[in-house]
């Protein structure tokens, strides 16, 4: 969950404090170069989709395949723009000055290069010193510094382009985003153009998760490793393909961000759990091995959330109440020093109890804030109607439907309690730890799509009515199972 966050980032720039006699600098940015590499990589990355597309798509999801791509190239492009000339330098320009003096290292040495690649951050070499003096995120065990070196890795196949890398981000988190896609298509056809909408047209997504920072590899990994859940768990198709994409994608998000494995994986294990558990025939044996399954699944899930993270200064579920405590109070005092973009929830004492109490106001606060009248700046104001289109969307269900039914198909659907379990539980942890509203619009965008996409499955399930009309079970009947790699 994410109040296992360290010191997250403003929109301004980092907020992790440089080395000691270490003077921060952001003078790597967009440069003229990147003019002319930008086209050329353009046309290169665009030669590969059209070449891949056909693979991977059909007569119903063929027409989202290039605008949603173009879609998550706009959103990378522009996210540097806005760095550049509105933010003036962040995180995204962080990532890019550790990679060039990586970039630097290997143009000087191949071995001190590499030492430097392969480092933890925790490396005490003479050789690297020169290099490591310059950084300010190369600390041990560093997430960003592991971001950086992907990003010095990608470099060495674009001439270290900032725009060249930010393209490489956009489009590892599109083929996850489609991955994602083909197989929520594939679970509820009927709704196929609205879960398309769903994501790659919200802004947010489109945005915040395509440009040159952790939220792009971190959405990439999130959409291939439901896929690989569907895909190998519920249709039990290509096992050994899906386990090998589940290990990278858990992998990469236990290295970037865990709290967003650790906020899926319980409702992962309710959705495998519940769909075996409907593929019983007897009603009998279902009802004996419903309660079985959940058992396993909360034994699993509590395994994983104590000890995936056991030991560690940052996440360990021991210093939970703490360290939101920490991130939340030093959040909302930068946010009111720089932007006036904070919220306050109530006080949080450090215990998991102050933090139960405060979850349904975190939760309200990060799905459907902030309103219209808290955007202070035009990006903001982008989030303010994304969350206000949440909120009317919300309510129309509840009220065409009423609650308790609403309630009801929710609790029979598997899928419905994915999209809805792991919506609440990831909202109200990035709702606690953010207290800001400008770096709460990045940490929750991994829910989006599994929030919207419950509603349009839901308000599908409730009307009776199919969406696509024509296209009621082939969608489902001609989608291909591979996706864009």
């Amino acid at each position: 969950m994410a109040w296992w966050l360290t010191k997250p980032t403003t929109n301004r720039s980092s907020t992790r404090k440089p080395k000691p006699g270490l003077k921060r600098t952001e003078k790597h940015k967009m440069e003229l170069s990147d003019l002319f590499l930008a086209p050329l990589y353009l046309a290169i990355l665009y030669g590969l989709a059209f070449a891949v597309r056909p693979a991977v798509t059909n007569q119903f999801t063929k027409p989202f395949f290039i605008p949603a791509l173009t879609l998550k190239f706009i959103g990378a492009i522009a996210l540097g723009l806005i760095y550049q000339f509105y933010y003036s330098g962040g995180d995204t320009f962080n990532y890019y000055w550790h990679a060039t003096i990586i970039h630097d290292a290997f143009s000087k040495s191949f071995s001190t290069g590499m030492a430097l690649m392969l480092d933890d951050g925790g490396s005490n070499l003479p050789a690297i010193a020169p290099y490591v003096a310059k950084m300010f995120w190369h600390q041990p065990n560093s997430t960003e510094y592991l971001v950086a070196r992907i990003a010095a890795a990608l470099g060495f196949l674009c001439f270290n382009s900032y725009t060249a890398i930010a393209l490489f981000f956009a489009t590892i988190s599109f083929s996850g985003v489609w991955a994602m896609f083909v197989a929520f298509a594939k679970i509820r056809p009927q709704v196929y153009k609205q879960l398309a909408w769903t994501m790659f047209y919200v802004p947010s997504m489109f945005f915040w998760g395509s440009g040159l920072l952790k939220d792009s590899l971190c959405l990439g990994a999130l959409g291939w490793l439901f896929y690989a859940m569907y895909r190998g768990i519920i249709q039990r198709q290509a096992v050994l393909k899906c386990l090998i994409i589940g290990t990278i994608s858990i992998y990469s998000l236990l290295s970037i961000k865990v709290y967003i494995l650790l906020c899926f994986l319980p409702a992962a294990l309710l959705w495998i759990f519940n769909e075996t558990n409907d593929r019983i025939k007897s009603k009998g044996l279902r009802l004996v091995a419903r309660p079985l399954f959940l058992g396993l699944g909360a034994a699993a899930a509590f395994y994983a959330a104590t000890n995936l993270t056991k030991g560690d200064d940052k996440y360990d579920v021991d210093k939970i109440g703490e360290r939101s405590k920490i991130t939340a109070d030093y959040l909302y005092q930068q946010s009111m020093r720089q932007e006036g973009s904070g919220y306050y929830l109530g006080e949080l004492d450090g215990s998991i109890g102050s933090m139960v109490k405060l979850a349904p106001q975190a939760i309200g606060t990060a799905i459907y804030r902030p309103f219209l009248w808290e955007a202070h700046n035009p990006v903001m104001l982008l989030s303010a109607l994304e969350a206000g289109f949440f909120l009317f969307f919300t309510l129309r269900i509840f009220w065409r439907t009423g609650v308790l039914k609403t309630f009801g198909i929710i609790g029979r659907n598997p899928i419905l309690l994915l999209c809805f379990v792991f919506s609440l539980v990831f909202a109200a942890s990035v709702g606690i730890t953010s207290s800001n509203f400008g770096t709460l619009v990045r940490y929750k965008i991994p829910m989006i799509p599994f929030y919207l996409s419950g509603l349009y499955i839901l308000q599908n399930m409730a009307t009776g009515r199919a969406s696509g009309a024509a296209a009621v079970s082939r969608p489902a009947a001609r989608l291909r199972p591979q996706v864009a790699a």
